[in-house]
C-alpha cells in the first residue's frame, strides 16, 4: 500500500532535542515535539529532504550559477528541511523546520507540523516520494536516509 496523507495539519510545533543542534539553521531531526499540549516522542526518522529553493523575490536576486548552488545546499534563511517520523503513539508524522527568520525579529526559524500520513506499515513499503507524490517539486532535493 502507498504512503498517502490522512490529514493537512501545517500547525506550529515545539521541537525538543536531547542534546542542543550544534547547527541553529540546520537543527536535524528533533526528538519529540509538543503539539497542542501533547507530547510525541520521535522513535524512527523514517526519512529526510530538503526544500531550498528561492520564492517570490528571493528567487530572482542572485545570479544563475549562485541560485543553483543555493538550491543544492540552501542559503541562510531559505529552504525547509523535511523529516518523515514515526511516534510513540503510533502515528506517523511530516514534519518540517523553516529556515526563515522569524517574524518576531529572531534570527531562529521555526517548527511545524505538515501533515499525518498513514502508518508505519504502510509508510514503509511506499513506493511514492517522501512528499506523497510521483514526482518531486521544483527546487527540492531528496535524501531518503533509514534510522
Amino acid at each position: 500500500m502507498d504512503a498517502k496523507p490522512l490529514r493537512f495539519i501545517g500547525e506550529s510545533i515545539q521541537a525538543q532535542f536531547d542534546e542542543p543542534p550544534a547547527l541553529e539553521k540546520k537543527p536535524g531531526c528533533p526528538n519529540r515535539f509538543v503539539w497542542r499540549g501533547e507530547t510525541y516522542r520521535i522513535i524512527e526518522k523514517l526519512s529526510e529532504w530538503h526544500d531550498y529553493g528561492r520564492r517570490g523575490r528571493m528567487a530572482v536576486n542572485m545570479r544563475a550559477e549562485h541560485a543553483a548552488v543555493a538550491r543544492r545546499r540552501g542559503s541562510w534563511g531559505v529552504g525547509r528541511d523535511y523529516y518523515r517520523v514515526s511516534t510513540d503513539k503510533g502515528r506517523v508524522f511530516d514534519l518540517y523546520y523553516d529556515r526563515a527568520p522569524s517574524r518576531g525579529g529572531g534570527c531562529k526559524g521555526a517548527w511545524f507540523l505538515f501533515r499525518e500520513m498513514a502508518g508505519p506499515k504502510e509508510v514503509g513499503s511506499s513506493s511514492l516520494g517522501p512528499h506523497g507524490e510521483a514526482s518531486m517539486p521544483q527546487g527540492t532535493r531528496a535524501r531518503e536516509t533509514s534510522g
